[in-house]
């Protein structure tokens, strides 16, 4: 029998080497042993199948949504707000902080002195705050274009960009765009590649967790938008893991840089995406588990 190294089985299946242990450490790898520190895992052992939940409603997504609909304060729909908004903000750009983002979510105020603030950095965080609704409200949804062309509109509504004629809030650019110095879908081809990104996507008969991450480095290559891709692809990364039965994540700041590290190379080494992802997904997971919600 010839063996293979953790390192090994990653770059073979495209996924993180701290997946292949997890999956060693629970068994999950038939024949795979382990010899001092090292996995030893069959070269013909296959990978768990990793289904999702399709047609369930996850206890996380219904506890969302009944929070949601309270308005109930200090719970995970509360914590979710004020996490998610304040770091896709400050991944962007935003000079909001953490707790400035909690008051003003709190107290629907403002309650900032002694400082200037951007007033764009105010209207995209309540728009934010309403965008994180209207994907729970709408989880269950197909994603389409005109889910994610309505996400844009909310995020972007009221701000100085909906001034600008040419920025096309609500739809696809009219001008070229660059993403961390590399070129992006050309205007006049975006609505068909978001076509056929959809179309692959909705044709899936199983999503595994790769195939959600697959999706948003797609979206973010293809850079559908004038301003805010990021905003609304970390927005329908995190609707689409509670639809299919994952647990959802937030991209923190400590993690931004191995976020673009990973969008960078997916496709050559998805590893380094994943197991950031992983890493997110394992702080959700600590606030999931204080608020004793199953998951």
């Amino acid at each position: 029998m010839k063996y293979h190294s953790v390192k090994q089985v990653a770059e073979k299946y495209g996924i993180s080497e701290r997946t292949v242990r997890n999956y060693c450490a629970m068994g999950k790898i038939e024949g795979a042993y382990m010899v001092g520190k090292t996995w030893n895992i069959p070269s013909d052992a296959l990978l768990p199948d990793r289904k999702s939940t399709k047609g369930k409603i996850s206890p996380l997504l219904q506890i969302l949504k009944e929070q949601k609909n309270i308005k109930y304060k200090g719970g995970i729909y509360h914590r979710t707000q004020i996490d998610l908004t304040y770091n896709s903000n400050h991944i962007e750009g935003s000079k909001l902080t953490h707790e400035q983002t909690r008051y003003i979510f709190e107290t629907n105020t403002i309650g900032i002195t002694d400082e200037v603030v951007n007033v764009d950095d105010l209207l995209e965080t309540l728009n934010h705050f309403k965008c994180i609704d209207y994907i729970i409200e709408y989880a269950e949804d197909r994603l389409t274009e005109d889910f994610i062309k309505k996400l844009h509109l909310i995020l972007k509504t009221g701000t100085s960009d909906s001034q600008k004629e040419w920025f096309n809030i609500g739809d696809y650019k009219r001008l070229p765009n660059e993403v961390g110095g590399s070129e992006t879908t050309l205007p006049k081809d975006v609505s068909k590649e978001m076509k056929l990104l959809l179309k692959h996507y909705n044709s899936l008969k199983k999503y595994t967790f790769e195939d959600i991450l697959d999706f948003h480095v797609c979206f973010e290559r293809i850079h559908p938008f004038q301003d805010g891709n990021g905003h609304i692809g970390r927005l329908i990364m995190f609707k689409e893991l509670l639809l299919k039965g994952y647990v959802p994540f937030i991209i923190t700041d400590e993690l931004k840089m191995f976020y673009y590290r990973g969008l960078k190379e997916w496709g050559h080494l998805n590893g380094y995406l994943t197991d950031t992802c992983l890493t997110a997904q394992d702080n959700y997971k600590a606030l999931l588990d204080y608020f004793k919600i199953k998951y």
